[in-house]
């Protein structure tokens, strides 16, 4: 197929496509998935030189370029809160993990097929498929704090983005300083920037029907489409106007919600 086609749900999305060009340096909260379906695309870290591939993963808030060499790909983005993206989160000890072909050897055939139909099957169960044979091992026994986790459900369940620390810090009956230190611990990034990524996500669901960008801005909580547009640019390295180009299918959350706990996190974040 030729025309880009997104199946988009508010926390990330899965993308088919045929691109070329360079994707300048940025950094987002989704675990990145890239697979190349012919040829290979090129990935470059912060620290690292261009390192060309069939297929990697990027850890969520890792800064990175991406260059699709012309390749027939496969890109989705994996809520990192979710059970199957914490599972995957704890299996990766680099910013950029490059998988090995052996590995995608159980992959791209079926995302192949599915790239080459029309008419979408069970677009969730292939996009958990796709993670579940990337993520190894048993489940980690990753669960959030009780109140960090209750103020996510508030954030995924409102129709607005608004929220402040202190209201945030409220709903978790915390001060907003032990607020946000829990939250950044439990999370991996500020409280503030993490509400500046479900906007963004929000506002990627929003493009498909709005068919605007100041339409999809109103929509996601942005102060206006300028600055809908910078936050594209800093998390996503392009415009988002590049959304505008394609078929669009919305569709629920293929993932889990992470389960809570009263407990702290039962495993160390990944060190680089």
């Amino acid at each position: 197929m030729s025309v880009p086609r997104w199946y988009l749900w508010e926390g990330g999305f899965l993308l088919t496509a045929r691109a070329r060009g360079v994707v300048p340096s940025h950094a987002h909260h989704a675990i990145q998935i890239v697979i190349a379906l012919d040829g290979c695309v090129a990935v470059c870290g912060k620290d690292d030189g261009w390192r060309e591939c069939r297929g990697l993963v990027v850890r969520p808030d890792a800064e990175h370029s991406f260059d699709c060499n012309g390749a027939l790909g496969v890109m989705v983005f994996v809520d990192p809160e979710s059970s199957e993206g914490a599972w995957l989160s704890a299996s990766l000890r680099q910013d950029i993990t490059i998988v090995p072909d052996t590995r995608l050897e159980s992959i791209v055939p079926e995302l192949r097929t599915f790239d080459e139909q029309s008419d979408a099957t069970d677009v969730a169960a292939l996009i958990r498929g796709c993670v579940d044979r990337l993520r190894p091992g048993l489940a980690p026994a990753r669960r959030f704090d009780s109140r960090v986790s209750k103020v996510l459900d508030v954030i995924r369940a409102s129709d607005d983005l608004r929220m402040p620390l202190d209201k945030a810090a409220d709903s978790a009956c915390l001060s907003p300083t032990r607020f946000a230190h829990l939250f950044k611990d439990q999370v991996g990034l500020p409280f503030s920037r993490y509400m500046l990524w479900r906007k963004l996500t929000r506002a990627m669901v929003a493009i498909a029907s709005e068919r605007t960008i100041a339409a999809a801005a109103h929509a996601a909580d942005f102060a206006d489409a300028a600055h809908l547009t910078r936050t594209f640019y800093q998390m996503v390295g392009m415009a988002p106007s590049a959304l505008m180009r394609g078929d669009f299918i919305e569709i629920a959350s293929p993932f889990n919600a992470l389960p809570q706990d009263s407990t702290e996190l039962q495993f160390p974040r990944p060190t680089k």
